[in-house]
């Protein structure tokens, strides 16, 4: 009986310590100032706030679970959706349940299908490639998804190239309400090539922005329990050899007619290569090719590596962009999983679980070491404050003139990685702008110097 108590007691201890640092627990973004989302419609530049609390509400783990409450609602602003899309982004009022442990699938690897196939860190859902789209033999031409009907299911659409015109600025968009990415949540106009000129007439952020020198953030969770990762980390997968972009193993295969897959299945024509069904524009139009090299990811798009969050090693998606930061097929995740699918959208939970209190106290280190970046610098009407990743907290933002009166001040919202001062009112010269964070009104410090020419 002594001998059961104790090694209870044991178990107990290992799951409060595992419990407080499992990234699946700590690494939600977690509302705790009461952020409501904001959206844009168009022709209308000035966003408009929603009555739904932004990012994860609630974070609860059992020994073996973690639940996630969450709006699906980003921080950032969402829309507009310049398509048609009818629809704004809605409140999701779910509870997504992930496994704490998640285990690799060694028997046959279960596809990704269409809806929530993972979830960021914000509580934003995370889409695969397609978008319900497919070629239709018998009527030759595309059907399914937005176009009605039904296509053949064997030459499918790619949201990523086929819905472009109707993603905001933060790449993302709604279906019926349910505000997701298929993609790398990094903003249009972040990238190298800009290909997408949404970010002119409505101006967004996105969950991170990318940065070429530092390992991407975690940024989300698959449905089989493994982290998800922006578009850079560390060379070899054992954490060294510096930072690179990580590389998607899927390249488009030279052909000019749909008639096999590539692996030489013999399937039902799609239509020829041409630029109204340009080459990409079906997954099928991609071969997965083994590459030796660690910085090449896997058929699930993932690795096993060492992460800043798991020194020790995890399997990890990555969200994969081309050399000018485009996004690449697969994306994130697909087009299976590594692990096995257990996470799931739940309506209530029925075991005993513990909250977990997010901290969102900065201290002065972190303030120091924050990596601000400000553009254009010299600027004349419009002045941007870029961070490399969502802030955990509110940052207060303001602008000193040089005799040190206040001049301009907005917030850098948590889960966030842009602010923005509209500066068409300020004369021109050198100001400064500093930073505190929002919980903490002492921790002033002078970040940057800005110059502004009229």
């Amino acid at each position: 009986m002594k001998k059961n108590t104790v090694i209870l007691a044991l178990a107990l201890g290992s799951t409060l310590a595992f419990g407080q640092t499992n990234p699946a627990i700590t690494q939600w973004l977690q509302n705790t100032t009461g952020i409501l989302g904001r959206h844009y419609v168009s022709g209308n530049s000035t966003p408009i706030q929603d009555n739904v609390e932004a990012n994860v509400q609630t974070v609860q783990y059992s020994g073996t679970s973690v639940y996630v409450s969450t709006n699906g609602i980003p921080a950032y602003i969402t829309g507009p959706f310049l398509d048609g899309n009818p629809s704004q982004a809605t409140d999701q009022n779910a509870i997504f349940k992930f496994p704490l442990n998640p285990v690799e699938n060694t028997g046959t690897p279960t596809a990704t299908t269409m809806g929530n196939i993972g979830v960021f860190i914000n509580g934003v859902a995370l889409f695969d490639y397609r978008d319900g789209v497919s070629w239709q033999s018998s009527s030759s031409s595309l059907k399914g998804g937005p176009l009605g009907g039904q296509g053949d299911n064997i030459w499918n659409r790619d949201a990523i190239v086929a819905e472009r015109a109707g993603f905001d600025c933060s790449k993302g968009h709604p279906a019926m309400g349910n505000y997701h990415h298929h993609q790398n949540p990094s903003a249009f106009n972040l990238d190298l090539a800009v290909i997408s000129n949404v970010c002119d007439l409505y101006t967004a952020d996105g969950l991170y922005a990318i940065d070429d020198h530092a390992h991407s953030p975690l940024i989300g969770f698959a449905y089989d329990g493994f982290p998800i990762y922006g578009a850079y980390g560390y060379a070899n997968t054992d954490g060294t050899g510096g930072i690179v972009r990580i590389k998607s193993g899927y390249s488009l295969r030279n052909i000019s007619v749909r008639t096999h897959y590539s692996d030489g299945t013999d399937v039902s024509d799609g239509p020829a290569v041409s630029t109204t069904y340009p080459l990409g524009l079906f997954r099928e139009d991609y071969e997965f090719i083994s590459n030796a090299s660690q910085d090449y990811l896997d058929e699930h798009n993932g690795r096993f590596c060492v992460t800043p969050e798991y020194p020790n090693g995890t399997y990890a998606y990555f969200c994969t962009v081309d050399a000018n930061w485009n996004s690449a097929y697969p994306y994130a995740v697909g087009p299976t999983f590594y692990g096995i699918k257990t996470a799931a959208k739940v309506t209530s939970i029925t075991e005993t679980v513990t909250t977990y209190e997010a901290t969102s106290v900065v201290g002065e280190l972190a303030l120091e070491n924050l990596d601000v970046t400000v553009y254009p610098n010299p600027a004349s009407d419009l002045v941007a404050i870029q961070v490399p990743k969502a802030m955990q907290e509110n940052y207060i933002m303001t602008l000193f003139d040089l005799n040190g009166k206040k001049v301009m001040e907005t917030t850098l919202f948590q889960g966030s990685t842009i602010a923005h001062f509209d500066t068409r009112t300020l004369y021109s010269g050198e100001y400064n702008l500093e930073i505190r964070s929002g919980d903490n009104p002492d921790s002033y410090r002078n970040v940057k110097k800005i110059i502004l020419e009229k």
